[in-house]
């Protein structure tokens, strides 16, 4: 019976409008430069010059946003997705180790103020990683694809590709950025846009995306759905340990945890788009990402409750540094 199982697996052909349609790709690519600009507008010199006074927040977001999260990825691909057939399994793994590479998402501003954190610590941190994100990306998805894909595999990573597409997806950005300088009501206007186009693409999954997929989500074996949901909810909870560990305030602590799990899954998903169409495998490479988004609302929902079990009265006594 499993062996069964694994010989269909490694037969599996997702096609890339099984995973995402033409239309779900234009709306993505769409909303993803919204969001960005968004980002962008939300942004003032004032934010960068305070980061900069006590940028311990950013040193650790940096650590954990791309040091925590591209491990985690690895590790949940080396020891889970490689039990099913190289076939499937080294597409996926692709798309995983990308969803664990790419910077937050702007989804954790919103969970960050839900859940009591520090919302001002939480944008800068989300900017920064999204900044670095040309360089730090491509360059621990080589790092971590090294070990995953050797010389014999077909699968490559088009590095150039993705720095290219990254440095597209900046531009709208620096444009939010310029706009929130000449004009801040417009810029601000432009930052609720964002937001509310964030979470429009994360109900649009939901409403959309997993009825037409269904028959594909009941055949994705349960190590595929493992690596995608263990990526976030993993991740958060090891960046707010780490926090704590550290000694650092609570609020902050959530933050740091929350930015650093909450990947930014609508920009995976367009860099996969943007990178690898027309090849084969690209429905197979889609599918964590896919995955990812999907569900990382629902654990961020659930840790945003736990969260709100804090003492808020209480930590207001406690210094904070950040």
């Amino acid at each position: 019976m499993i062996a069964a199982s694994f010989l269909s697996l490694s037969t599996t052909v997702v096609n890339e409008q099984d995973v995402v349609t033409p239309f779900e790709q234009a709306l993505l690519v769409g909303l993803v430069f919204v969001i960005m600009f968004g980002l962008g507008a939300g942004l003032t010199p004032r934010d960068f010059k305070s980061a900069l006074r006590r940028p311990y927040g950013l040193i650790i977001g940096f650590v954990t946003q791309f040091g925590i999260m591209p491990l985690l990825a690895y590790v949940l691909v080396i020891t889970l997705l490689f039990q099913l057939p190289r076939e499937y399994a080294g597409p996926v793994a692709l798309g995983a180790l990308l969803m664990g590479c790419v910077p937050a998402g702007t989804t954790s501003n919103i969970f960050t103020y839900f859940s009591k954190g520090n919302l001002a610590l939480s944008v800068i941190m989300t900017t920064n990683s999204t900044l670095w994100a040309i360089l730090m990306t491509p360059l621990v998805l080589a790092f971590y694809g090294g070990f995953v894909f050797t010389e014999e595999t077909d699968l490559q990573i088009p590095i150039v590709n993705i720095v290219v597409t990254l440095a597209t997806l900046l531009i709208p950005v620096v444009a939010g950025m310029i706009l929130r300088r000449y004009s801040a009501n417009v810029g601000a206007f432009m930052e609720l846009l964002g937001g509310f186009f964030g979470l429009f693409f994360i109900v649009f999954l939901m409403a959309t995306w997993v009825p037409r997929n269904w028959a594909l989500l009941t055949s994705t074996p349960w190590q595929t759905y493992t690596v995608a949901i263990g990526l976030g909810l993993v991740g958060i909870f090891v960046a707010y340990f780490i926090a704590r560990a550290i000694r650092l305030h609570p609020a902050n602590a959530r933050t740091i945890g929350l930015e650093t799990g909450i990947q930014n899954g609508p920009l995976a998903i367009a860099i996969v788009i943007l990178t690898f169409s027309g090849t084969p495998e690209i429905g197979l490479i889609l599918i964590v990402p896919a995955l990812y988004s999907l569900f990382i609302v629902i654990i961020a929902t659930f840790v945003t409750f736990w969260f709100r079990r804090a003492n808020t009265a209480e930590e207001q006594k406690i210094p904070s540094l950040l």
